[in-house]
Formats: C-alpha cells, structure tokens, sequence
C-alpha cells in the first residue's frame, strides 16, 4: 500500500455508500459548515470593547476585527495617551497582517478533510478546532501587554498603576468603566470548533471500521 493511499485512507465503495449514505456524509456536511462559519467571521468583530466615562455619557465603542479596528477608535487613542496605554496600532501587527490568509487557510484545510479517511484527518483539521482558544490566548496577552507596560511620563500612569484588563466581563480603569464582549464573529469561530469536534467523532465512526480492515489485509 502506498504513502498516500494510507493518508487518503480506505474508499467506500458504492453498495457501502448506498447503504449506510448518511454515516459517510455527516462528516463532510460538519467540516463543510465549518469551513464556511470561519470565512463569515471574516466579516465580523471578533472583540467588543464598551467604554464610559464622565466625559463621554453616551459611551464608547471599539470592534476589533481579526485584521482591524472600527468603531471610536480615535477617541480611545486619546484616553490612552492619559493613562499610558500604548497605541492599538502597535498591537498584533503580525497577527493582524496575516489573519485573513490564517482562516482562508483553516477553511481551506477543513474542505481537503472531506477527502481523507484515515487519521490523517488530524494533521489538517486541529488547527480550526484550536483557534478560537488560540486567538482568546493572544487577545489575552496583548491587554496584559498593554497594561504592565504604561507610558510613566503619561498623567494618570502612576494613579492607575500595572493592571490586566478581563478578556470578558466588566473592569474599572481609573474613572473609566469597560465591558468587554465576545463579537459575532468569535461566536462562529468557537461553533465552528465545536462542528470540527463533532465531525472528528463520526469520522472515526465511520472510517475506523475500514480503516482496520484495511490494516488487516495490508
């Protein structure tokens, strides 16, 4: 048996298909679904920031996409300057210079997982199930970042101190009050997880089976 008939793994043939359709199908219609979930979070904040404040009795917003920044962008620069936050321009450059050819990628590994019946399948699948947890983790270290590297020089440095901002969840940063929101689009991040574990499971269901008696005559 050659390398890549191992890695494609066993075929089905078309008596098997006819009979049990839908055992072979539900692991392409999951890892099909979500592929297409992560191209629409593309088109969605990943992140919502909610700021207010005495001086700003409407509030403030900022939507972090995966690539960019919308939403009262230059009004927060301004209050970061006060405490001595560094600009969002200086965050995750590189992650945000290659975040939409990462997920186009991820998508695109879920759609070649449809071909593969083997364990193979792993190699090109674990990446979309991590990357919600992935993207959460270096969301995490950036406010860290941001708040244990404040400009001394800036007027309420040394009233507001080292802090780490929550990921989610409320905070109070000197006169100002936050609450932090997962977006849309890390919402269809983490179900799109959540179909790559699903299809993981009825994959080996389905294949296992062949995938041993393949072992066996081989």
């Amino acid at each position: 048996m050659s390398v890549i008939d191992r890695i494609l793994g066993p075929r089905v043939s078309r008596e098997e298909q006819r009979e049990r359709d839908e055992r072979y199908q539900l692991p392409t219609w999951l890892f099909s679904a979500s592929a297409l979930l992560l191209m629409v979070s593309l088109l969605l904040p990943y992140w919502v920031l909610r700021l207010s404040a005495p001086q700003f009795p409407d509030g403030l917003i900022i939507r972090a996409f995966v690539n960019r920044l919308d939403g009262d962008v230059g009004e927060l620069e301004g209050l970061n300057h006060y405490v001595g936050l560094g600009s969002f321009n200086d965050a995750a450059t590189f992650e945000r210079s290659i975040a939409i050819a990462s997920i186009i990628v991820l998508a695109g590994l879920l759609v070649a997982a449809i071909v593969i019946h083997s364990r193979w399948v792993l190699v090109l699948v674990t990446p979309a199930l991590l990357f919600p947890v992935i993207f959460l983790i270096d969301l995490q270290y950036w406010l860290w970042n941001f708040g244990h590297n404040l400009d001394p020089a800036a007027p309420l440095a040394a009233a507001v101190g080292e802090f780490t901002p929550p990921i989610f969840g409320r905070a109070k940063i000197a006169q100002f009050k936050t609450l932090a929101l997962p977006g849309p689009g890390m919402l269809l991040a983490f179900v799109a997880s959540i179909l790559v574990a699903i299809g993981l499971y009825y994959h080996r269901k389905a294949y296992k089976p062949l995938i041993e008696s393949m072992e066996m005559e081989g």
